[in-house]
């Protein structure tokens, strides 16, 4: 793992450094490169307009490890406020969230009925959520979890990390529920006996991956390619070509502020394109993470502040 990466992600676990760098002002003027806004109307105004030219969106509310059970009813009430605003101004998006944003840390079960409402809501405007996933230590509950609510929920998809060295094991004990599956390469900060450390291993590992949800994701459910990565679209592309895939079988899900000359690119060229649409105001970690993913985006950022 590189240096710069390092940095960056010992950094967005750093409480301190949480609270104190986003009150300058240099910081919160970059991080609008990559979201619209705090608000929820700033996210619903951004997706309008991307669908209006041909993208559709995935909204996600900012935020992780909460601690008390307040606050993850708020968050649960929000959600469900949110498809209600879906439906009121005919917004084509799914929803994302993080079980720790609904009290995973604090009581599972009070985290699944968080969850069951978010779903209930979702599936009343025929929408889809998705559930993210964390750190390590909780994938194996997070799998649980969706599990249980895959089992009473059609729409309800679960993010994957190819960096993980047990995503390839996890992916073969989700095959029996035809799962909905968003794969990610992954941005936390893991020890090298559970990650792969390469640049090159996660690439392989991803590739790896999608070749199985090419020939494995059913008809009604998706396969969400979540990388920015030009080299890796094109031979995930290659190979579902090479199988019979056709463009119905996978959509391609990016990040607001990131490549969005190659999303109206591929929207163009008829490929189904997701732009995850982030917002809130704990927006912190999650950018430095974004970061990290990609150092050269510091320099990116520092090229454009300075200009």
């Amino acid at each position: 793992m590189g240096l710069a990466r390092t940095a960056l992600l010992w950094i967005s676990e750093n409480r301190a450094l949480r609270r104190a760098l986003p009150n300058y002002r240099f910081i919160r003027r970059a991080v609008s490169r990559f979201m619209p806004g705090e608000e929820l109307d700033d996210a619903l105004e951004a997706a309008l307009g991307l669908q209006r030219g041909g993208i559709r969106t995935i909204l996600t509310r900012l935020g992780e490890n909460v601690l008390d059970r307040r606050t993850a009813r708020e968050v649960t009430d929000h959600y469900v406020e949110v498809t209600r605003r879906l439906r009121e101004r005919s917004v084509d998006s799914y929803l994302s969230v993080k079980l720790t944003q609904l009290g995973l840390d604090l009581d599972e079960a009070l985290c699944r009925e968080n969850l069951e409402r978010i779903c209930n809501a979702a599936e009343d405007v025929d929408t889809w959520v998705w559930i993210d996933m964390e750190q390590s230590t909780y994938v194996d509950r997070t799998l649980e979890v969706y599990k249980e609510m895959r089992s009473r929920h059609r729409k309800v998809g679960i993010c994957l990390q190819a960096y993980l060295r047990r995503t390839a094991r996890d992916l073969e004990g989700l095959l029996p529920l035809s799962p909905s599956i968003r794969l990610v390469k992954g941005a936390y900060k893991e020890p090298a006996s559970i990650a792969f450390a390469k640049r090159a291993e996660v690439d392989r590992n991803y590739l790896a991956l999608s070749t199985t949800l090419l020939e494995t994701t059913p008809q009604g459910a998706i396969f969400g390619v979540a990388t920015h990565d030009q080299a890796l679209i094109d031979r995930i592309i290659a190979e579902a070509n090479k199988r019979g895939a056709g463009k119905s079988r996978y959509e391609f899900q990016m990040l607001y502020g990131i490549r969005m000359d190659a999303q109206r690119r591929l929207a163009g060229e008829g490929y189904s394109v997701r732009c995850l649409i982030s917002y809130g105001s704990y927006w912190f970690p999650w950018y430095a993470r974004r970061l990290a993913e990609r150092p050269a985006n510091v320099w990116f950022v520092l090229k454009n502040l300075l200009s």
